[in-house]
């Protein structure tokens, strides 16, 4: 039992997901995809839309006929500074940016919503479709809460769908409880003295400290699978002196991610590793300096929002994954569920496929109107829709 998208309407949504493939924007610019958006969906002539939300933000109100809970079904606008490694017909045009995480499709699952709204209004309630920016960046979230113009349209409901490259094509994954980890980014600044090369002794070099460093990082690691100890310390970038050859280097960036299961555990993490780096600063005569970044909290699905996902999953008889959640990746969607009941749902883009942030990767576009289906049953169970 589910929705049925014509071959028509398949069509339109699978050559406007290209569109958005073809002109990423990353974290903090998505004018243009918003703008995007607004015309893309102005047809279906939804009851309100807020613009500048949170950022580039963008929200559809669909009013229903009575009184009833407000539903929030969110999707993510922003795009990857990724340079995408493809010979799609569609691919990026934007050089060192790319849709590597699915983005383009979740907000084309989210069109497809819209299009059945426009044709049918809930019968009670509203529904809220969210196109949020900035979730790359764990910034989104946030700033759409701290936005004036979402007091109005505050849910007490929240879902969101993401697509997951390792399950198979369509398959899903749900259940009550943490799903994602917390996650931070730490920025560590090493600073000494430049030197002639031919007099190195002359300087002081970062260059042992950041080996060492990044040794030690491995040892911060404990267990594979999320649960009670685990933790993950990940290398994402260094940088040191100059690209030149006659001079030695003054100073280092080392920046990392860390990621717990608990967001209140972070802290601890953050301290025992900036304890780790000052001991090696001090024994190599180096001073330190450091600044964290991109904090997202844990997220963690409510019982009931996640029965209503799961009894979704069920009429539209779709196979689930066990025991695949909670998973090491980061979600800033978690901040919904301080002030709604919110669960997000996992759904298989394929086994074989590339892993989303890897350079090839591509939203598959047989999951729009299985994402579509899913998001409409959550609004007929909450909200009251009929089948056409």
């Amino acid at each position: 039992m589910t929705w049925h998208f014509d071959d028509a309407e398949i069509a339109a949504l699978e050559a406007w997901r290209h569109k958005l493939h073809q002109f990423p924007e990353i974290s903090g610019e998505e004018v243009e995809t918003a703008r995007e958006v607004v015309s893309f969906l102005a047809d279906t002539g939804p009851d309100e839309v807020i613009t500048e939300l949170g950022g580039h933000g963008v929200a559809l109100v669909f009013e229903g006929a009575d009184a009833g809970p407000t539903v929030l079904l969110r999707c993510e606008l922003d795009a990857l500074q990724i340079h995408e490694l493809s010979a799609l017909p569609y691919r990026s045009r934007i050089d060192g940016k790319a849709h590597m995480c699915g983005h383009d499709g979740h907000m084309t699952m989210m069109a497809a919503v819209a299009r059945r709204l426009g044709d049918q209004r809930p019968a009670r309630g509203r529904a809220v479709l969210l196109f949020q920016p900035a979730e790359e960046t764990a910034h989104g979230a946030e700033a759409v809460l701290a936005d004036p113009k979402f007091a109005p349209i505050t849910p007490d409901h929240s879902y969101a769908i993401h697509n997951m490259p390792g399950l198979p094509l369509a398959h899903v994954a749900v259940a009550p409880g943490q799903i994602t980890c917390a996650s931070m980014g730490l920025c560590v600044e090493l600073t000494g003295k430049t030197a002639h090369a031919s007099m190195p002794e002359s300087g002081i070099s970062p260059a042992t400290a950041v080996s060492r460093i990044i040794t030690a990082l491995k040892t911060f690691d404990t267990g594979e699978v999320v649960g009670q100890g685990f933790r993950r310390v990940t290398l994402t970038n260094v940088q040191m002196g100059r690209p030149v050859f006659g001079i030695t280097p003054g100073s280092a960036e080392i920046r990392m991610t860390l990621r717990r299961p608990e967001s209140d555990g972070m802290a601890a993490l953050v301290e025992e590793v900036l304890e780790m780096v000052a001991k090696v600063a001090a024994e190599e005569q180096l001073t330190v300096t450091h600044s964290t970044h991109n904090f997202f909290r844990a997220c963690v699905n409510d019982p009931e929002a996640a029965d209503v996902f799961d009894t979704a999953a069920t009429r539209m008889e779709l196979s689930r994954v066990e025991g695949y959640v909670p998973i090491r990746g980061a979600e800033d969607f978690g901040l919904f569920g301080s002030c709604s009941r919110s669960a997000m749902l996992f759904i298989g883009a394929g086994v074989d496929r590339p892993m989303v942030h890897n350079p090839d990767y591509d939203f598959p576009d047989e999951l729009i109107p299985v994402g579509a289906g899913l998001f409409l049953h959550v609004l007929d169970q909450l909200l009251g829709l009929e089948i056409a």
